[in-house]
């Protein structure tokens, strides 16, 4: 018989074959096994069963028996870190988890049975994974400690509740689902394996809610990053370097980085700079943000995602837009009466009533933002006051909006007339020096 000892951890790393084997035997536990190890930390979604000490568990893989024994022997005091960074305590033993099994069978065990049991924890990992939200901690970066700090998830957005347009939520769940099934092709061709999006739209039309709906279909980490807290270059590389495979970058409000979303003021800054190497470094640019979410730095890491959310498309330079860099671009619109419909469903459990074509036709002649619509559907729980009161706020809303474009008309109207007498006056001034004179 041939014995292979799995321990918890070799030296102050985690042993990974010790985890995956605690995460597959744990599935596998039967009624056989008397004596269990029952836990549930804060972090987990699950209560987690494991073999306790000396407890013997037999698996049959392939029609092979392999014998499993949890084993722990008392040591003196030393640190172990856990799942987590923070996670550090005293542990006074070692536990192992001890394989045994027919000696014939070595070459199975090591090169099928094992991998086997390192796919199903992985697969097993992220069904119990908790999705987490990434920020910088600017403070982090004179002290040299890690430059991201994360907190739980809770957002409960899905694509089954987002108010947006079907078609295109089916579109993206689907460019999602192709993504993340196609490792082996992006390899073949030779490419990252990362996917850009493009969100864009006014404001409450739902970008923040539509990325957290991404996160939570595909269970990845988002990692949110506010470009102004990044002072450098070398600072934003070793913030892209320190996220994890699996993840979400996040870059709102790209139109509000002025160094970013148009290349003049790049250059101008650049021939302000006057070649000087000490402030280059102090700087973020457009060509180092798209050299790292593009070039060679992109390469050092899989199963990427990256996110821009503007107001305004129209503001950023084309090389931020490309193929490559967003590869997907998503219009976040007013609402729409399917958006209406939806909302409806979501916030007062109905599927039809009365005043919805009233609704719908409001909806179609004026700007409101599905946020709108949810805080009016907030108000109160019985639907005929909720969509009265719905009603009266579109009706205001549109006369305010026709009044804003007759507003916008008349103001039109104002620089056209402004900018004609102007045209005139330089041309009356260039004839009054050539010895002319035009009157109205």
């Amino acid at each position: 018989m041939s014995v292979y000892c799995f321990y918890e951890s070799e030296g102050f790393n985690n042993n990974e074959i010790y985890k995956s084997a605690q995460l597959y035997l744990s599935a596998r536990i039967t009624p056989d096994i008397h004596r269990l190890k029952v836990t549930k930390i804060p972090k987990q979604k699950d209560i987690a069963v494991e073999m306790e000490t000396n407890e013997e568990f037999m698996d049959v893989y392939n029609g092979v028996k392999l014998y499993w024994i949890m084993v722990s022997k008392k040591t003196p005091a030393r640190e172990y870190r856990g799942d987590g960074d923070e996670d550090y305590s005293l542990r006074y033993d070692l536990r192992s988890l001890e394989l045994t099994f027919h000696r014939d069978h070595k070459d199975m065990v090591l090169n099928d049975y094992l991998p086997h049991i390192i796919k199903h924890a992985e697969i097993k990992k992220r069904e119990q994974k908790n999705v987490k939200l990434f920020t910088v901690n600017t403070r982090s970066y004179s002290s040299g400690t890690s430059t991201w700090t994360s907190v739980n998830l809770d957002h409960p957005a899905k694509f089954a509740t987002l108010a947006m347009d079907t078609g295109i939520k089916e579109k993206v769940m689907k460019d999602l689902d192709r993504f993340v099934e196609r490792r082996e092709y992006y390899r073949k061709v030779g490419k990252a394996w990362k996917r850009g999006y493009l969100l864009y739209g006014p404001p409450g039309t739902g970008k923040s809610s539509l990325i957290a709906a991404m996160a939570n279909h595909l269970n990845f980490d988002i990692y949110d990053l506010e470009l102004t807290d990044v002072k450098s270059n070398f600072e934003l590389r070793s913030l892209l370097l320190a996220t994890a495979n699996r993840s979400i970058l996040v870059v709102e409000d790209i139109d509000c980085s002025a160094k970013l979303h148009n290349r003049v003021a790049a250059t101008e800054d650049a021939q302000n700079i006057n070649n000087d190497d000490s402030h280059k470094k102090k700087t973020v640019t457009l060509s180092g943000f798209l050299n790292f979410i593009d070039g060679l730095w992109s390469s050092c890491g899989d199963e990427r995602i990256i996110i821009f959310t503007t107001n305004h498309k129209d503001k950023l330079d084309p090389a931020l837009l490309r193929p490559g860099h967003m590869d997907v671009h998503i219009h976040m619109s007013y609402c729409t009466p399917c958006g209406f419909r939806l909302l409806a469903s979501n916030y007062l459990g109905i599927t039809q009533h009365d005043l919805y074509n009233q609704i719908e036709d409001l909806v179609v002649k004026i700007n409101v933002t599905p946020a709108e619509v949810a805080e009016q559907l907030l108000k109160d729980d019985d639907p005929d006051i909720v969509l009265g009161a719905l009603v009266k706020f579109l009706e205001v809303k549109k006369i305010e909006n026709e009044e804003e474009i007759a507003k916008s008309e008349i103001n039109k109207k104002r620089i056209e007339i402004e900018e004609s007498l102007k045209a005139k006056m330089i041309k009356n001034k260039e004839q009054e020096s050539n010895g002319q004179y035009e009157s109205d």
